[in-house]
């Protein structure tokens, strides 16, 4: 998504950063950037309410419902393999191991 424009920070380093942005866990520089970029950038400031919208949403419908202790641990895992760099997002790290199908009886 771009609108065409060349900005300062560029929209694929802004979209891929947002749910940072929206959790506030970036530095408020890289908050300033973003903010000029979304008032430049009206395809990125779309996805941006869209993104928040639907960050609300969640937290309204399902806020007060308890994480089961073992996806949590999943969760946190899997981000801190995609952190480290062991890990694309894409992959499935909840699949194990192939197993074999059981006998036949």
């Amino acid at each position: 998504m771009s609108c065409g424009e060349p900005h300062e920070t560029d929209c694929s380093e802004v979209l891929d950063h947002l749910y940072e942005f929206l959790d506030h866990e970036m530095p408020d520089s890289d908050c300033t950037k973003f903010e000029v970029h979304f008032e430049e950038c009206s395809p990125c400031l779309e996805k941006y309410g869209l993104e928040q919208a639907v960050k609300k949403l969640v937290k309204r419908c399902c806020g007060s419902d308890d994480v089961p202790t073992d996806l949590r641990a999943k969760v946190m895992g899997r981000i801190d393999l995609i952190r480290a760099g062991h890990l694309v997002p894409e992959q499935d790290v909840t699949a194990s191991a192939p197993t074999t199908p059981a006998p036949q009886e």
